[in-house]
């Protein structure tokens, strides 16, 4: 447990995983609680008039071991889970909770913070220092520090359960993920689908200790059977299989738990003096309140509705007269759109997967990230991993100074939860004079490699390689003095511009140039070919466009109302989703109850900002596409005013600091082939 509540004694103070138990793990989170309540309690009982120094940045510095191990057990329960560590996260999670409330409803506390922003205009304080002020005493005041006693007890109430409910909806979702497997004997069903995906499924069903082939609801298994396989009757089972994830008639059914998260969040909004769970979020987002956001959505859907209805005629009217299909349904979208994109651009991802081996790919990120940035990357093999799969790079500047750890974690497995995320183990500050450097992981579930190839990748994998990415060097580049407000720690919707902006250079034949290369010969891939990527770069972005707002929309539909009516989910769903819907509905479906994103992450009232950041990040490759994608100036500018800056600033200050204007939407709908 030790090891745990101290400083590691590791190379660059890396986590050292080989060295934990199971067991370590609840004592650590005792102990790391009580250290940090006696530092907050020493905050208090200072007897010196309160400053800055001694209460601001005295209170953002505190519980750096309680903040470490939390980064470490939580990452891990997401990456590298057990039944043994899920349940310690529902003992841990109430703790955890109780001791931010014991922190945000603290009068004394409260009372020396007011004090210091009360006199905040003759403090002669930085921007950092005013932001993270500003930061302290709204965490205080929008959380309940000046509610009643009893009200504070009904908070403390609401966000132990919340904690609990929210980390039961993950679970759900990992063991119905976990659950389902499509086992294959007949080879005959196998039809359509590329060799690769077979010799997975084989290698899955050799693992299971079964004949035939195997397929599972992990993306690498799931996205290429609905994408390929001709048996329609067995992508009608995968599809419905997922889709009633968490929506079955056993116990793990979420449709309740969604709803009294919904219920508890409006409730807790209410007690704050808010009208809605959305208008306490986007008070602190860059759309500011939910009309902001369903206007900005609406107008969108507005655009894109004619688009993506054009396109799903022409899809409707291909399968019809490829395989007299008279009604397309959700398993057959992915089906046809790849048989249509192959008749429209003769291209198709099985041409395109041996130029994207993912160890190439890797490096030609790295590359990039060295010519914008003039940072390197060096894999190293002496800093303790969690897993054999992790890759671990020490990240240095130009004058070989430490910028980062990088750990990469690229393939499936049991008990790492679907899906693609960057997260920290460290995050970057500086005190007493040392830039304490980040350590920052990208964690995945590509195709992996089998006997016979390497991980060749996808192009919606090697985009999603380069959206993790830009996250990464986010909080890789982040360079401010408050933890707190390093990194990605920015307003949620301007999060996801760095990693959107990287996955326009998979677009771009200079940068392609660098990575792209067939993994047998070293053949640089094909002009033909990139010249294909980018014109089919808007294939079907209609009904992409209209599927992230029907997402947007539910969100909102959740969470921007009183969801006291809401008696029946998938009722509810198909109501929010009314005037995005293109497919036939499936009746044995729900998305509400496995849509982590809202309901376990952090992304509630949030799901918008995905297309928010995208006219963030269209207009700000516009520029670089403008001077040149590799510009050094125009990359200095992007990485001293974004990259670097976290949330030190307002964002749209930061963002015209880098752009020298707003943005302007135009240069999305331009990108989108909608204007």
């Amino acid at each position: 447990m030790k090891i745990l509540s101290q400083k590691f004694n590791t190379k660059y103070t890396s986590a050292p995983f080989s060295q934990i138990k199971m067991d370590d793990y609840k004592p650590a989170f005792i102990e790391n609680i009580k250290a940090a309540k006696a530092e907050i309690d020493a905050i208090i009982h200072n007897s010196e008039t309160p400053t800055f120094e001694n209460t601001i940045e005295a209170l953002d510095f505190s519980g750096d071991a309680l903040d470490r191990l939390s980064s470490i057990f939580f990452n891990l329960n997401s990456a590298e889970t057990s039944d043994e560590m899920q349940k310690i996260a529902q003992e841990v999670s109430p703790l955890l909770t109780e001791f931010s409330n014991d922190i945000t409803l603290n009068e004394d506390l409260f009372k020396r913070v007011k004090a210091v922003y009360d006199q905040k205009d003759k403090l002669n304080l930085t921007t950092e220092q005013t932001t993270l002020l500003d930061k302290k005493y709204k965490g205080f005041a929008r959380n309940g520090a000046l509610l009643s006693e009893d009200k504070k007890t009904r908070l403390r109430e609401i966000d132990t359960q919340l904690a609990k409910l929210k980390l039961t909806f993950g679970e759900n979702v990992l063991a119905e993920t976990n659950n389902y497997q499509l086992h294959i004997t007949n080879e005959k069903d196998l039809s359509g689908l590329p060799e690769g995906t077979i010799e997975a499924a084989r290698s899955l069903a050799k693992n299971k200790e079964l004949e035939g082939w195997v397929f599972t609801l992990d993306y690498p298994s799931y996205i290429p059977f609905l994408t390929y396989a001709d048996n329609r009757e067995l992508r009608k089972e995968l599809a419905i299989a997922a889709g009633k994830k968490a929506f079955q008639d056993n116990k793990f059914n979420n449709e309740e738990n969604a709803l009294n998260i919904a219920k508890l969040r409006f409730e807790r909004a209410n007690l704050l003096g808010y009208q809605t769970h959305s208008h306490f979020v986007l008070e602190e987002r860059m759309a500011q309140n939910p009309d902001k956001v369903k206007s900005f959505l609406n107008d969108l859907l507005e655009k894109a509705k004619p688009a993506a209805e054009r396109e799903f005629a022409q899809l409707t009217a291909f399968a019809k007269e490829l395989d007299g299909i008279n009604h397309l349904e959700k398993w057959d979208g992915a089906y046809y759109s790849e048989k249509l994109k192959q008749k429209l651009f003769s291209l198709d991802d099985e041409k395109l997967k041996p130029y994207f081996q993912l160890e190439k790919v890797l490096n030609g990120a790295f590359t990039i990230a060295k010519k914008l940035y003039g940072i390197t990357f060096t894999e190293i093999f002496d800093v303790d991993k969690y897993h054999k799969d992790v890759t671990t790079y020490e990240v240095k500047d130009e004058f070989g100074e430490l910028v980062a750890l990088f750990y990469a974690d690229f393939f499936p497995r049991k008990g790492k939860r679907n899906g693609a995320w960057m997260t920290s183990f460290k995050n970057q500050s500086i005190r007493n004079g040392i830039n304490e450097r980040p350590h920052i992981s990208n964690v995945c579930n590509f195709t992996p490699p089998t006997e016979s190839k390497p991980s060749l990748l996808t192009f919606n994998e090697v985009t999603t390689l380069f959206h993790e990415f830009g996250h990464g060097l986010h909080g890789m580049l982040a360079n401010t003095v408050y933890p707190s407000i390093s990194g990605t720690s920015v307003f949620w919707d301007f999060v996801e511009l760095p990693s959107q902006f990287m996955e326009n250079f998979c677009y771009e034949p200079e940068a392609l140039a660098l990575f792209a290369k067939q993994y047998q010969t070293g053949e640089i891939i094909p002009q033909e070919y990139v010249e294909k990527i980018k014109e089919s770069a808007s294939f079907q972005e209609g009904m992409a466009t209209m599927r992230q707002i029907s997402f947007g929309l539910l969100d909102m539909a959740f969470h921007s109302n009183d969801p006291k009516d809401i008696t029946n989910i998938k009722a509810f769903e198909e109501a929010a989703f009314k005037n995005t819907l293109l497919y036939p509905d499936v009746a044995e479906n729900c998305m509400s109850v496995s849509f982590s994103h809202i309901f376990q992450g952090g992304y509630s009232s949030g799901y918008y900002s995905y297309k928010w950041a995208e006219v963030l990040d269209a207009d700000a490759f516009a520029y670089f596409q403008e001077k040149g994608i590799f510009n050094k100036e125009v990359a200095k500018k992007f990485k001293e005013n974004i990259l670097s800056k976290g949330g030190t600033e307002l964002p749209m200050e930061l963002y015209k600091k880098f752009r020298g204007q707003e943005p302007k939407p135009e240069a999305l709908l331009k990108r989108a082939g909608l204007i």
